[in-house]
């Protein structure tokens, strides 16, 4: 069986990232695209093989035969567009962040509540059996209690983008910083108690620098730095993960929604071991794994409380940096 999908808007991550992981999830049907354009629309329809196409993205909510709607509009659509689809009774996976805060999050998913329907956050790299691997050897005690989680992401500046204006939900913390936190609460297994944050901004009012500092009520220490620095229009880009427990570290410089053959490296008791780990397209398994909510009734991986928990981090962070 599989669930028929209908992609709410044209943006490039749904073009070179979402829409190939859901050609290979074996329970995702490819149905509709939706887009402001008939040209971008047609163009997705002949690349993609989506059998409808609507210009308008209520057209497609109009189609009885879409079950589940994938959301890659601007940070600043997305309440609207998601409210619009649980409305009419289909399954939701949005890209992050879900929500400008989280009081528009826990409004999303009441409305998820009241229409009996799913809605999760699209986080595909949470997915990825690196980041389970990851997990399982912080478990295991191998470098012992944590005591500091360190985590970057830096990419180039953009030009012309929806990611440099702050009216459209613009800024490094809202693109870059969201990967970095869900990452340290994925890894640490306590309530943030403290947050210091700093920003450098452009004209637009976007953050396109920023340093955020996390104490945990465990009194783990946590950090992370992002930023749209590199020059514009090139290719850069620079991932890092730095877990330090009180047997060993970890290190990873392995991008965030990477796939292939993975490793980070397990420094502990005077050795160093490096682990490999084979990971599939994460989109994929996001796209799979809602399928199974709605085939099965799993629980979404990105769970209500994760997304909430990390908004009111990013809360934090934005006001604490003056955003």
């Amino acid at each position: 069986m599989s669930v028929k999908w209908g992609v709410l808007g044209t943006a490039n991550i749904a073009k070179g990232c979402t829409i190939p992981g859901m050609q290979l999830a074996d329970n995702c049907e490819l149905y509709a695209i939706a887009g402001r354009s008939e040209e971008k629309v047609e163009g997705y329809k002949n690349d993609f093989g989506f059998e409808k196409g609507y210009v308008g993205y209520d057209k497609l909510l109009e189609d009885p035969e879409v079950q589940a709607v994938y959301i890659p509009l601007p940070n600043h659509l997305h309440k609207e567009w998601v409210i619009k689809s649980l409305k009419a009774g289909k399954h939701v996976l949005c890209e992050k962040p879900l929500a400008l805060n989280a009081d528009d999050a826990r409004e999303m998913f009441a409305v998820a509540k009241e229409n009996n329907v799913f809605l999760m956050e699209a986080y595909a790299y949470l997915h990825s059996p690196y980041i389970a691997s990851l997990k399982a050897d912080i478990a295991s005690g191998i470098i012992g209690d944590v005591q500091f989680v360190d985590s970057a992401f830096y990419t180039q500046y953009y030009v012309d983008d929806i990611r440099m204006y702050k009216e459209m939900g613009g800024g490094a913390i809202y693109d870059l910083g969201c990967y970095c936190s869900t990452m340290i609460l994925s890894l640490v297994d306590s309530d943030p108690d403290t947050v210091m944050a700093q920003a450098d901004f452009n004209e637009y009012g976007a953050d396109t620098l920023a340093s955020v500092l996390i104490k945990f009520k465990d009194g783990i220490k946590a950090a992370f730095n992002v930023g749209m620095i590199f020059d514009a229009g090139s290719d850069r880009r620079k991932d890092r993960l730095y877990v330090h427990g009180t047997k060993g570290v970890i290190n990873s410089d392995v991008e965030f929604n990477q796939a292939g053959e993975l490793s980070y490296t397990i420094t502990a008791d005077g050795k160093t071991t490096v682990r490999t780990v084979s990971a599939p397209q994460n989109y994929s398994l996001e796209v799979a794994q809602l399928g199974r909510c709605i085939e099965n009734g799993e629980t979404p991986f990105v769970t209500e409380a994760f997304t909430v928990k990390n908004a009111k981090l990013l809360d934090e962070f934005l006001e604490k940096a003056g955003y």
